[in-house]
């Protein structure tokens, strides 16, 4: 499928699709046209405005199907990880708005329920949507009401472990709950046949359902031999079963398996969906799709139209991709860092592409373990490798990092073990929005005994630190942004051969304090402040934990007007620390801090979020004029 790069195209069925119900009145061939026109209005729009791509391609059926059988919002339908609604959005009323998306103030790149009544469930993390849903069909039982209530969650997402208490949870509650599993990995094709499509049919029937219970019910009534006859019944049943079906897993955890369905076959998805609304209690639907379906080139590379920036739909040539970035440089440095040290190993949780480790994957494959979607797992392991000599990098993005933070604490860091970690990510993300910007790591990271916290201000200092990393004893975290920032014209005036700050530029009417993606700001508003006739010193205060006592008790001798820039939560963050590090020690210093104010931060370019947060060059150079100001008329006002 290709589309022309300067025209939007029509859409003679998409173009009369309002909401739900309007799909209602098309037949099974329309439907399937309606597929690829949606498939070519995906390309027409993400090619434009970037966003996950190829997950999107793989589910237009499937989506399709389940608005057609279900009642959207009666029914509530619970997306996993959220990137693979597009469709969903698109058939909810929000195709006009598609020229927006992850833009500030457009449609977010995942479901938002202040944005349309079909979305039920803030989603924008992994192998939450089983447990969302059960708690939504206990509450509908609780309340006598009746809806169905269907849970969709890829085979990637089932890596994670919550997503296996969830399914252990729900098949013994025996609640009416219907699980879609999207699998486009799992090597099942020798099940997708004729025996395994009986089966499916012949077990999501009613009546086979009635008839097995009644079988079993009449012969344990048989005195002495009845439970024995019973028993030996269900043994060659589930024998036979583990022969031919794939799902046993599932139907040991108490769910009806149907299953597996060709994911991209109309008719056959609609069938089995309006039979699996009949059963009883749980059920689980495994459906089989492909990622970047009938786009060439999102087929042959799925991880890089998995999150892809603006393209070419003609070539599929990804603008920038050839760009250094933060993650590519980490994991180009860390091969070469493997190579000089047989100690050094990577993990990363299904993100191999994401943090730049695939370089790592083909040259050192015996040191590269990804887990999946289990950070838990994957800091634990961490340690269980530091313990025994190795020197692990764990690789994760920030808005990740977080869900595994008992085992930063209780395996890591209490035992003060050389984990490193490699936060991707960090700060402002952008498009993604509120559940993927990188803007608490500082608040959960720095107040964690043993804990050393690094900030590059460019990628030349990251190889800086990730070598140093290689000498220090105990965990250490790296933080740094997504792509490259363009502070690389900064000089590193010091080396990183220690935990000490470096001071950029020199002034003597106040001092800004900042570091990592946001010391650019502070030295683009050192330069306005000149211009203005204020001398502001910039430090880059490239380690956040443990602070550098020296270089502040020495800069309160001299400045005694100081402003922490940073673009991560105030509370708890890092201006928060040389603010207790101020009051602690009684310094003759009046401080401001800079930063995110308790709030979660919506999607948009990172340009423009920092504009609106005012933490662009020239805003804080007004908050800093009107600081100094204030401060001279001798009164405090907090910012």
């Amino acid at each position: 499928m290709k589309a022309s790069g300067d025209k939007m195209h029509k859409h003679k069925i998409l173009d009369s699709i309002y909401s739900p119900e309007d799909l209602k009145n098309l037949n099974t061939t329309e439907l399937i046209q309606l597929s690829q026109e949606i498939r070519q209005f995906l390309l027409d729009n993400v090619s434009k405005t970037g966003g996950h791509l190829a997950s999107n391609l793989g589910v237009v059926e499937l989506t399709l199907a389940m608005h057609y059988v279900f009642n959207s919002p009666f029914d509530k339908i619970i997306w996993d990880v959220g990137h693979q609604t597009y469709v969903h959005k698109i058939i909810t009323g929000r195709k006009e708005l598609f020229g927006t998306l992850r833009q500030y103030n457009g449609l977010s790149g995942f479901p938002k329920p202040c944005e349309s009544i079909h979305d039920i469930f803030v989603t924008g993390h992994s192998s939450t949507s089983i447990s969302a849903a059960l708690g939504i069909a206990r509450a509908r039982d609780l309340k006598k009401e009746t809806y169905n209530v269907v849970a969709v969650i890829g085979d990637g997402a089932l890596t994670g472990g919550m997503a296996f208490e969830a399914l252990n949870d729900t098949g013994q509650s025996r609640t009416n709950i219907m699980v879609v599993l999207n699998d486009n990995q799992m090597s099942i094709s020798q099940n997708v046949g004729a025996l395994a499509a009986y089966l499916s049919k012949l077990r999501s029937n009613p009546r086979y359902t009635w008839l097995k219970r009644e079988m079993d019910s009449v012969l344990r009534r048989i005195p002495r031999i009845g439970a024995y006859f019973a028993d030996l019944i269900e043994k060659f049943k589930n024998s036979f079963k583990y022969l031919v079906i794939s799902g046993m897993l599932f139907e040991q955890m108490g769910f009806t398996y149907i299953g597996p369905i060709d994911g991209h076959n109309m008719p056959a998805l609609i069938d089995v969906m309006k039979r699996a609304a009949r059963i009883g209690g749980p059920v689980l639907i495994h459906v089989i799709t492909k990622k970047g379906k009938d786009y060439f080139f999102a087929e042959e590379k799925p991880e890089l139209f998995h999150g892809v920036p603006p393209f070419n739909v003609e070539t599929g040539e990804v603008y920038g991709a050839d760009e250094e970035t933060y993650s590519n440089a980490f994991g180009k440095h860390l091969a070469e860092m493997a190579n000089r040290d047989p100690r050094v190993v990577a993990i990363t949780a299904a993100m191999p592409d994401g943090t730049g480790l695939m370089e790592f994957k083909e040259r050192f494959p015996e040191r590269f373990f990804d887990v999946g979607i289990a950070e838990q797992h994957a800091v634990t392991m961490a340690a269980g490798l530091a313990s025994n000599g190795f020197r692990p990098y764990v690789a994760i993005y920030s808005t990740f990092l977080q869900r595994a933070y008992d085992q930063i604490l209780h395996d890591v860091c209490i035992q003060k073990l050389p984990v490193v970690f490699a936060v991707d990510r960090a700060g402002i993300v952008g498009e993604d929005g509120e559940t993927h910007q990188g803007i608490f790591d500082i608040s959960y990271l720095r107040h964690i005994p043993n804990m050393t916290l690094l900030a590059p201000k460019n990628i030349e200092e990251l190889k800086h630190m990730l070598d140093y990393s290689l000498t220090m004893e105990g965990p250490v975290a790296i933080r740094y942004p997504k792509g490259n920032t363009g502070v690389d014209n900064l000089i590193t005036k010091s080396p990183m051969n220690s935990l000490k700050w470096e001071i950029i530029v020199e002034g003597t009417d106040c001092c800004i304090i900042s570091f990592g993606r946001m010391l650019s700001t502070a030295v683009q508003t050192a330069h306005i402040l000149k211009k203005e006739g204020i001398k502001a010193c910039v430090i880059n205060a490239r380690v956040l934990k443990p602070l550098d006592h020296r270089m502040l008790n020495d800069m309160a001798s001299r400045i005694n007007r100081w402003i922490t820039l940073e673009d991560s939560l105030i509370q708890g963050g890092f201006g928060s620390s040389i603010s207790e590090f101020v009051t602690a020690y009684r310094l003759p210093v009046t401080i401001i801090n800079l930063g995110i104010n308790d709030s979660f931060v919506p999607h948009g370019s990172v340009e423009r979020i920092l504009k609106e947060l005012k933490l662009d060059p020239n805003n804080v150079a007004f908050t800093v004029k009107k600081f100094l100001c204030d401060f001279v008329k001798g009164r405090y006002v907090s910012y």
